[in-house]
C-alpha cells in the first residue's frame, strides 16, 4: 500500500499546528465532534434539495468511545461521510477546508451553519494520538475508505467495509510522559467533561456509554457493574429558546450551572440580535463581589460560543473594564476566527457586539435605578467603586456613559442619592456642588469645614471612597455645575453682613496673621481669617487642584511620590482662642509660638494626617495645662 506525502508546505507546517496553533490538548475533541456535526449538517443541506433524501433528525447523532485496554478513542458520526476523493482533499491537504467550500456553495438556513472554515481542526488529534485511522463510507457511495497517518511523514488511503453511512475516527492515544497525562483522554468522567465543556450545545446528540453500578436483580446487598448508553450534551442552549418560555429560576440555574457564582444573579439580560451582527447573549449583573475581584487573579470576560461550540472562556474585548463585574456568554455565527479557532480576529463584528452589550448593560441599570431602587443600591454598594475608577480611567473618557450611575451619600437625604437627584433640589442662589471628603460619614460629620455649607441649607456630598474626588476631578461638572469640596480656598458663598463687617477687621489682624504664617513656613502657604466656621477655633483649606483627602491618598501608595496640598491654615476671629492669639502678639512671643504650633497640630489631627512630632505636640499641651 503506497504512502502519500501531505501536499501541504513539509514536516514543519504540520509540526507547528499540532505545537504551536492550539494552547490546549483538550482542544482536540471539540475540533473532531464540531466536524462530526458538520457532517450531519450536510446531509441536512442535500435533504433540502433532494426529495429522496428524507432528513430524520433523530437518525443522527454522534458516538464517543473510550477502550482502555487498546488505549484507543473513538469518535464516530452518522453524518455524509467522504469519498475516496474527499479523503484526499480535506484531509490530505493541510489547511484546507471542506466545510467552508461546501458553506459557499449553500446557503446557510433553518439555523444549521457549518462549523468548520479551517483545514486544521482535524490535525489537532496528532497533539494526543501517535496514529489516526479514518474510516469513512460516504452517502450514496457503495465502497467505503480508510485514511491512516502517524503523523507528518504522511498517509495512506485503501479501500475497506463499513455498513453505515457516516465517518469513525480512531486515535491510537499516545503513552504517558513525564509533562503530559494522555490517560486523561481515555477517562470517561474526563471526556465527558471536555463535551460539556465546549461541545455541550452541539445540536446533535453526543452520546457516550457510561459505566455505572446497581442492585443484582434479586439481591438487596451484592451490586453488579453494568453500561448504558447516554446523552451527554444538552443540545439546545437556553439562549436561542424564546424568552417567554424561560422563567427567572431557569435563568438562575444555568447561573450556577456554567459557575458565574455562588450568589444569585441580582438582573439577567437576555439579548438576541438580528441586525448588522447576529447574536445572543445572556448577561447577569452578581448580587456581590467575587472575593478576588480586585486582584490580578481576577479576569474579567464572557464566554463566546460560535454556533453553540465554546472558542474562548473568558472574551475580555466584550467588556469594557467598569463592566467587568458582569458574567454572561455571547453565541454568534458573525464572527471571524483565527486558524487555531481559539482566538478572535479584532474586526468589525467584535467591536460591534461589545458596542452593544455595553448598552445593554447600561440600560439594565438605568432601568433598575428607576424602578427597582433596593436593588440598584444593592449592587452600588458591591460594584460602585468599578464605576467611579471607570469615570476616572482613560482620562475621564467614559464618564459620560458612567456619571449618571453614580450615587453618594447625601447630608439632607441621610441617604444614597444620585447627581440628577441632588441638582434637582439645588437652591436658586447655589453656584456649586458641595462635598466633603473623608474615611467615613462619621469622621466627615465632624469636619469643621462643613459648618458653612449647612448652616447656609445647601446640601453636601460624602465622599468615602479613596478613589471619589480623582473620578469627580475627572468629571469636572455635571449639567453645568461644578463640584467644590467643602475644603476649597473659595465656596463660592456670598457673605452675609457679620462677615463683611469681618472681613473689614483683615488689615487689623494681618500682623498676626503673617507672624503665624513665618512660625509655619514650609507647612502652610498662608494663614487668614476663616469665613467657614462657626464653632470650631481651626480648619485647614486647600489653594490648587490637590485637596488633603488626595494628598492622603496618593501618599499611601507604594511608590510614594509624596504629593503635597497647598494648605492654608483658618483661624476663626469670632472664637475665643483667637482673643487669646491677640493678647499674645501683644504681650508674649513665646506663647503665640506655643499657640500657632497646637492650633497648626490639631488642624493635622482633624483631617487624619499625622503631626510630624508627636512627642513635642504632647510636651506642648503639658505647657499649656501647668
Amino acid at each position: 500500500m503506497e504512502k502519500k506525502q501531505f501536499q501541504a508546505e513539509s514536516k514543519r507546517l504540520l509540526e507547528m499546528m499540532i505545537n504551536s496553533i492550539y494552547t490546549q490538548k483538550e482542544i482536540f475533541l471539540r475540533e473532531l465532534i464540531s466536524n462530526a456535526s458538520d457532517a450531519i449538517d450536510k446531509i441536512y443541506y442535500k435533504a433540502l434539495t433532494d426529495d429522496a433524501l428524507v432528513f430524520d433528525k433523530d437518525s443522527y447523532f454522534i458516538k464517543v468511545v473510550a477502550d482502555k485496554a487498546n488505549r484507543t478513542l473513538t469518535i464516530r458520526d452518522t453524518g455524509i461521510g467522504m469519498t475516496k476523493e474527499d479523503l484526499e482533499n480535506n484531509l490530505g491537504i493541510i489547511a484546507k477546508s471542506g466545510s467552508l467550500a461546501f458553506k459557499k456553495e449553500n446557503e446557510a438556513k433553518d439555523g444549521h451553519n457549518i462549523i468548520g472554515q479551517f483545514g486544521v481542526g482535524f490535525y489537532s488529534a496528532f497533539m494526543v494520538a501517535d496514529v489516526v485511522t479514518v474510516t469513512s463510507k460516504a452517502l450514496n457511495s457503495d465502497v467505503a475508505y480508510r485514511w491512516q497517518s502517524t503523523g507528518a511523514d504522511g498517509y495512506t488511503i485503501e479501500a475497506c467495509e463499513k455498513d453505515a453511512v457516516g465517518t469513525e475516527i480512531v486515535l491510537k492515544i499516545k503513552d504517558n510522559s513525564e509533562d503530559d497525562n494522555y490517560d486523561e483522554y481515555l477517562d470517561e468522567y474526563r471526556l465527558k467533561a471536555i463535551i460539556k465543556k465546549y461541545s455541550d450545545f452541539i445540536r446533535y446528540p453526543i452520546k457516550m456509554d457510561i459505566a455505572g453500578k446497581r442492585l443484582k436483580e434479586g439481591s438487596e446487598s451484592e451490586f453488579e457493574d453494568y453500561e448504558e448508553e447516554q446523552h451527554v450534551n444538552s443540545m439546545v442552549p437556553i439562549w436561542r429558546k424564546n424568552k417567554s418560555e424561560l422563567t427567572p429560576e431557569d435563568y438562575e440555574k444555568f447561573y450556577h450551572e456554567k459557575h458565574y457564582g455562588f450568589d444569585k444573579p441580582l438582573k439577567h439580560i437576555h439579548v438576541s440580535a438580528d441586525g448588522a451582527v447576529i447574536y445572543q447573549a445572556i448577561l447577569f449583573i452578581p448580587e456581590n463581589m467575587p472575593f478576588d475581584y480586585y486582584s490580578k487573579e481576577f479576569e474579567k470576560g464572557l464566554e463566546l460560543y460560535a454556533n453553540g461550540v465554546l472558542i474562548m472562556d473568558k472574551c475580555a474585548d466584550l467588556l469594557p473594564d467598569y463592566f467587568s463585574f458582569v458574567k454572561g456568554m455571547v453565541d454568534s455565527e458573525s464572527l471571524s476566527l483565527n486558524i487555531s479557532r481559539e482566538m478572535l480576529q479584532h474586526d468589525r463584528q467584535l467591536k460591534l457586539i461589545a458596542k452593544n452589550i455595553q448598552s445593554k448593560i447600561k440600560g439594565q441599570l438605568q432601568s433598575l435605578l428607576k424602578d427597582e431602587r433596593d436593588k440598584y443600591e444593592q449592587f452600588y454598594k458591591a460594584f460602585g467603586r468599578q464605576l467611579k475608577f471607570g469615570v476616572y480611567s482613560d482620562y475621564g473618557t467614559h464618564k459620560d456613559v458612567l456619571q449618571d450611575l453614580l450615587m453618594f451619600y447625601s447630608s439632607k437625604e441621610k441617604k444614597l442619592v444620585t447627581l440628577d437627584e441632588y441638582i434637582a433640589r439645588m437652591p436658586e442662589d447655589q453656584k456649586y456642588i458641595y462635598y466633603a471628603s473623608g474615611e467615613s460619614i462619621e469622621r466627615i460629620d465632624k469636619l469643621p469645614q462643613t459648618e458653612i455649607v449647612s448652616e447656609k441649607g445647601y446640601e453636601y456630598l460624602y465622599f468615602t471612597d479613596d478613589i471619589d474626588e480623582f473620578a469627580i476631578k475627572m468629571i469636572m461638572t455635571y449639567k453645568e455645575k461644578e463640584f467644590k469640596s467643602v475644603s476649597s480656598g473659595d465656596l463660592g458663598i456670598e457673605a452675609d453682613d457679620k462677615e463683611a463687617e469681618n472681613e473689614s477687621d483683615k488689615n487689623e489682624n494681618q500682623e498676626l496673621f503673617d507672624y503665624m504664617k513665618n512660625l509655619l513656613s514650609g507647612k502652610v502657604s498662608n494663614v487668614k481669617a476663616s469665613k467657614r466656621l462657626k464653632t470650631h477655633p481651626v480648619c485647614l483649606s486647600t489653594d490648587g487642584d490637590v485637596t488633603i483627602e488626595m494628598e492622603k491618598i496618593l501618599n499611601a501608595m507604594p511608590n510614594n511620590p509624596n504629593v503635597k496640598a497647598e494648605k492654608v491654615l483658618e483661624i476663626n476671629i469670632n472664637h475665643d482662642v483667637f482673643a487669646s492669639l491677640k493678647d499674645a502678639l501683644a504681650k508674649d512671643k513665646d506663647k503665640l509660638n506655643l499657640y500657632t504650633a497646637l492650633l497648626y497640630n490639631q488642624a493635622l489631627l482633624i483631617e487624619g494626617l499625622p503631626l510630624q512630632d508627636p512627642v513635642e505636640f504632647t510636651n506642648d499641651i503639658c505647657k499649656i495645662m501647668v
